[in-house]
């Protein structure tokens, strides 16, 4: 009896957390006081999850001429990895995705001067970690729209408002960030708002960014509790962001959330196709991660990398600030989609190669051309970079040798030296994009010759630099003689364009990690 007096209970205090949803709208002192004593310490949990990848090998132009993948513009993987340090523990092995890590960094790119909204610009220096190697620099900068220039926007902001958003550090900063972001939206752009937990409701109809208050109201008025309808919060976004949408202008979903779904659509797979769908809408998506403990990267990825989307993790307010205010455009506004590379490799020049990062991001060389093919977008004034480290032709190498295998007993080998086309370029760059209102790819192509030395610039030892930091992190079997001193010193001959500070910063958490790993 008592038992069962004890489960009525308990069952009517669930129904009441979760009740409070279908308001969103509750005195944030007193739902303070209800969750304070029931939510668990998320922080304190380690139940984080992460896609597991093994990194790029080392690869022969004769097998493999061509080398293809999504140009990757999230940034997550360096804000988390800078949360882990700071807090005096070294990241997971699967949280470090390099590109990420490079891509946090702008650089000083020339800007596109033609027709194309994409310019590809490259370098060629000595590898750092590797002084018998050759790294390749491939940089491409999208062209710049000043604040004032861009197209209306229709945004929506999904708001995580689930039991595990509780706290000053998930949906308190999310209300933070978004209120940045709201000084930076004209008149005449529009917010909706949608939030979800154990149901998904619309908070704030379709709004004009002129009444500022309101939208405020109504962010102040969300309080945590409950599961988790992250589906059904996507499909509600989508829905308000379709009734909405701005012919021309810039209509996009802001997810924000700790990514830890656990009603209706939930699973990896089944977000993946919950997006692809929502994508065909023209409709684009910003996925700003919240949290830490139980942190659902794995989640994130799949949605930004599925969705036309892009992905960051805001640990303070300051990255909130990078993110939303100072690259708004970068972020918020895109001027190409399902942009691709594609390399080609001069077997005469290079005896093997090696693509740092982008390990989840990878296509059949096939897929370059197929324009049905998802790929990555690039917003207004974005730098996107990709590092390959080459073996050349003549080096004994002490990272590279030829696979050891049979003979085949059905083919005879290619004879392919005798098919070599004579060219001094080590390598071609091949880029595709799409405009965002078209569904016709164009294509550009830029020739790599590589004349030896390493008179490179401030931006390339720095992004190196980042690289070699993240093949320490990984604890990469491709890190030679790659250390902490190394890259440090590096960087220090890096700190051009740092107007902000973000490449001191990179030098400082260095400095910590090495001192975490002496100890």
């Amino acid at each position: 009896m008592k038992r069962n007096f004890l489960l009525c209970c308990l069952t009517l205090i669930y129904i009441g957390t979760s009740c409070k949803l279908d308001n969103y709208i509750e005195d944030d002192a007193t739902v303070s006081a209800e969750y304070s004593n029931m939510t668990p310490n998320y922080d304190a949990l380690n139940e984080e999850g992460y896609k597991e990848f093994d990194e790029n090998k080392f690869l022969s132009p004769y097998e493999y001429p061509l080398s293809t993948f999504s140009i990757d513009v999230d940034a997550a993987s360096y804000s988390n990895i800078r949360r882990y340090i700071n807090k005096g523990e070294l990241p997971p092995v699967d949280a470090v995705r390099i590109e990420e890590m490079i891509n946090y960094f702008s650089y000083e790119y020339p800007q596109p001067d033609g027709p194309d909204p994409v310019r590809i610009s490259t370098e060629v220096g000595s590898c750092p970690w590797n002084s018998q190697n050759r790294l390749v620099k491939i940089g491409l900068k999208a062209k710049e729209i000043p604040a004032d220039k861009l197209p209306l926007s229709n945004f929506v902001f999904l708001i995580d408002a689930s039991g595990s958003m509780y706290g000053p550090g998930r949906l308190g900063l999310v209300k933070s960030s978004l209120k940045l972001l709201l000084n930076n939206l004209r008149e005449d752009d529009r917010v909706a708002i949608v939030a979800y937990a154990g149901a998904a409701g619309e908070v704030l109809p379709s709004t004009s960014a002129k009444d500022r208050q309101k939208v405020i109201e109504a962010l102040d008025g969300l309080t945590a509790g409950g599961s988790t309808a992250g589906g059904a919060g996507i499909q509600l976004a989508y829905k308000i962001a379709k009734e909405n949408f701005i012919k021309n202008g810039n209509n996009r979903v802001i997810l924000c959330t700790d990514g830890d779904f656990n009603v209706g659509v939930s699973s990896n797979k089944g977000l993946e196709e919950l997006i692809v769908e929502q994508r065909k809408t023209g409709i684009f998506l910003s996925v700003l991660g919240y949290g830490m403990g139980n942190y659902k990267d794995d989640k994130m990825q799949t949605l930004a990398q599925a969705g036309n989307g892009n992905h960051a993790y805001i640990d303070n307010l300051q990255e909130a600030n990078r993110v939303l205010v100072n690259e708004f455009g970068a972020t918020m506004y895109a001027v190409a989609k399902d942009v691709k590379l594609q390399i080609e490799f001069n077997p005469e020049k290079v005896q093997a190669y090696r693509l740092i990062g982008y390990e989840t991001r990878l296509l059949n060389n096939e897929d370059f051309n197929d324009d049905a093919v998802d790929a990555g977008e690039m917003g207004a004034g974005h730098t996107v970079t990709a590092f390959y480290e080459i073996v050349p032709v003549g080096v004994n190498s002490n990272v590279y040798q030829p696979g050891n295998v049979d003979p085949l007993k059905y083919q005879k080998p290619k004879d392919s030296e005798t098919d070599i086309i004579n060219s001094p370029d080590m390598l071609l760059v091949k880029l595709r994009y799409k405009p965002i209102d078209g569904d016709v790819s164009s294509k550009v192509e830029q020739s790599v010759v590589d004349n030896g030395g390493d008179n490179v610039s401030q931006d390339f030892r720095f992004a190196s630099s980042v690289a070699m930091m993240g093949l320490l992190l990984r604890d990469s079997r491709y890190k030679a003689d790659a250390s902490y001193e190394k890259l440090i010193e590096q960087a220090n001959q890096g700190l051009n364009n740092d107007d902000l500070g973000y490449r001191r910063e990179f030098v400082r958490i260095a400095k910590t990690a090495k001192g975490m790993l002496k100890k």
